[in-house]
């Protein structure tokens, strides 16, 4: 253990303390939501119809969880989102390195890549959808569609950012673009990459969730329209609330994993 001065152990504990603060001011405000929530529905401020209610949401997650028919709809659209986010991390960083190794392929490409990556990716869905039909490819083509322009622009403005005078140097001792990429270039961009994964895996549900509104039969996209549809908003409400559980815990992962290469 470090032997800390009196003014470094303040300044620690201080920030440890501000840490738990910001915790239980979290959790408070999570609670109060909740208990707020609670009581307008239960003493009719709201109509539960409409906003349902954490005691009914509770309530309709036990009951799916207990005839099993949850798992397989959190199961599909989770499956959709991780294959559909490594081929977004896959195809992103291929594409940007080419770019990057041809210029002229970058200048030509770029107006393209930024005209794609500002359409709204609902408007293609249904395209997708008429396209390659009605299955699991397609919603994990719409999960890609969200993520990948964006992923491929942000990689490649980073790459060409790396350090001038290192690939200067790498020039001046016979290396090629070969080794300015593998000794400088990547290395340099793991945190831009890590980044921007953290950006897609967000990305890829919603793509994922918008192509299940439209052409599937399971998942929780599935589960909102078709609550939504037979007035079973309790469902709606329950498949959002799990939605955000899922974002939190993948983005988690990912920024677990951020900090562990930071550490190395």
């Amino acid at each position: 253990m470090p032997d800390f001065s009196p003014r470094q152990k303040q300044y620690l504990a201080q920030q440890k303390k501000e840490k738990h603060i910001v915790l239980a001011a979290r959790i408070l405000l999570f609670v109060l939501f909740m208990g707020l929530w609670e009581v307008s529905a239960k003493w009719d401020w709201i109509d539960s119809f409409i906003f349902s209610s954490p005691s009914l949401i509770t309530k309709t997650f036990f009951l799916m969880c207990r005839d099993q028919s949850l798992f397989s709809h959190i199961a599909v659209t989770l499956t959709e989102t991780l294959v559909s986010f490594f081929f977004v991390v896959l195809l992103g960083v291929g594409t940007a390195i080419l770019l990057w190794c041809s210029p002229k392929a970058s200048r030509i490409l770029e107006p393209y890549l930024v005209v794609l990556n500002s359409l709204p990716k609902s408007a293609l869905a249904p395209l997708l959808i008429v396209w390659l039909g009605a299955n699991e490819r397609t919603i994990v083509v719409a999960g890609m569609s969200v993520a990948i322009f964006g992923s491929i622009i942000n990689l490649y403005s980073g790459f060409c950012q790396a350090d001038p005078e290192k690939l200067k140097l790498i020039e001046t001792l016979g290396g090629h673009k070969k080794e300015k990429l593998t000794k400088i270039v990547l290395p340099s961009s793991v945190p831009l990459i890590l980044s921007v994964m953290k950006v897609n895996i967000g990305l890829c549900l919603v793509g994922v969730i918008i192509g299940e509104f439209i052409g599937a039969r399971k998942g929780l996209g599935y589960l909102i329209i078709y609550g939504s549809q037979t007035f079973k908003l309790t469902w709606v409400l329950m498949s959002i609330v799990i939605l955000c559980v899922i974002a939190m815990v993948l983005y988690g992962i990912l920024n677990f994993i951020e900090k562990r290469v930071w550490k190395y």
